[in-house]
């Protein structure tokens, strides 16, 4: 093809295709050529959608709800999503003040995109989600990465936020609970952050919660324009059904944030994509007006295979997790074993090639932690049956044990 033709947009030739894929599709090659994986590299619940949801969009599709759907989502759907952020959040909205994309990634790029422009920076503490960066430079903004510590929780703190910002800064990105690390951000930490934000009015918030109902111990999770309502009409409150109900595929997320940033955002999804699935969106209405059994079993289940997962870790010398306090991450220090060489003569100089060797010698798939934003770490997701979680974590015990000294 003509070299003239083959331009791309100077913002996506500078995005970098998502890490977390990349390994999900080596585990994909390694299985096609016969290999045994065990792949705890993908954010997804393994048990499958409520069998009320389920029934729900079936019967959708014999009414014959098929056609295209409002744009911000079905009027019902967003009444339902006013009503969760009313029940579980205390936040004061009505549908109006919501919005329905085709997953949370969508939320969160059409925020982004309707309000970003060239010169603007947004503060991302790290570790991060891989996309966020991505996500900013998309829309021709900077990403300013602020380091969080293990010492720290691997969180950001008020003094670390306030030196950030700059006249320039137009988001702040809030994910709790944290995808890699699990942290979760504690009602008085987001009271500092709000002490500070209060202080910056050119600052939005974009809190993403969606792992709200994955939070472990007892705790209570809280979002910011919960713990402070002076910041509502600068915050955009993030959720979805995809990790609660196991709903993934479905490609469900909504919002709540001011109207002016909702309606722009309508404005560009209604020349982009449209309206979400009609049956995904019968399917989250029944997810969000039906039981809550599945949400409270699950998470359950993902706690006892957290305290297995971060045990079993503990025990091997040279690594070392911190208890996650939400979502269904381990991120795992593997700092012990740079400059180490493998059993199979495979030499360790960073945190990617510890996984890649993982992965081709004992067929254990992981992500590596500077993929988020912060090496030396594996990010393990622990969304796998437990005996499956159980030969894994006997594989990285003796994937170590087998580096030289």
């Amino acid at each position: 093809m003509n070299a003239r033709l083959q331009r791309l947009n100077v913002h996506l030739a500078a995005a970098k295709p998502s890490a977390t894929y990349k390994m999900i599709d080596r585990v994909a090659e390694l299985r096609t050529a016969g290999r045994s994986i065990i792949s705890l590299t993908a954010g997804e619940p393994d048990f499958n959608t409520p069998s009320h949801v389920r029934q729900a969009a079936i019967a959708a599709i014999e009414a014959g709800k098929t056609r295209y759907t409002q744009v911000a989502g079905l009027r019902e759907l967003r009444e339902a999503v006013a009503r969760k952020f009313q029940r579980e959040n205390g936040l004061d909205v009505t549908w109006q003040d919501t919005i329905v994309c085709s997953g949370g990634k969508q939320v969160l790029y059409n925020a982004l995109a309707a309000t970003l422009n060239i010169g603007d920076e947004v503060i991302i503490p790290a570790p991060y989600w891989v996309s966020y960066p991505e996500m900013v430079q998309l829309s021709g903004a900077a990403a300013v990465l602020v380091s969080c510590r293990e010492s720290d929780g691997f969180k950001l703190t008020a003094d670390t936020l306030a030196s950030a910002i700059t006249p320039r800064t137009r988001w702040l990105i809030l994910n709790s609970p944290s995808n890699p690390t699990g942290a979760v951000y504690s009602a008085a930490e987001l009271r500092t952050f709000a002490d500070v934000l209060l202080s910056h009015p050119q600052v939005l918030i974009l809190c993403d919660d969606i792992y709200e109902h994955l939070i472990y111990d007892g705790a209570l999770f809280q979002t910011l324009a919960q713990v402070e309502p002076r910041l509502r009409d600068r915050t955009l409150t993030m959720n979805g059904v995809s990790k609660a109900y196991a709903m993934t595929g479905w490609r469900i997320g909504f919002g709540t944030g001011p109207r002016w940033l909702l309606q722009a955002m309508e404005t560009l999804q209604g020349q982009q994509t449209s309206g979400a699935c009609s049956i995904s969106q019968y399917a989250a209405l029944a997810a969000l007006n039906g039981p809550q059994d599945f949400v409270r079993e699950t998470r359950a289940v993902f706690q006892r295979r957290r305290d297995v997962v971060v045990a079993s870790i503990n025990r091997i010398p040279g690594l070392h997790c911190s208890p996650p306090a939400g979502a269904f991450y381990a991120f795992v220090s593997c700092e012990s074993l740079i400059g180490r060489v493998t059993a199979a003569g495979s030499p360790l100089q960073s945190d990617e090639e510890v996984a890649l060797a993982l992965l081709n010698e004992q067929g254990v798939g992981t992500v590596h932690g500077s993929a988020f934003g912060l090496g030396s770490y594996l990010r393990i997701a622990y969304a796998l049956d437990d005996a499956s979680l159980q030969k894994a974590c006997r594989a990285l015990e003796t994937f170590v044990r087998g580096c030289d000294r």
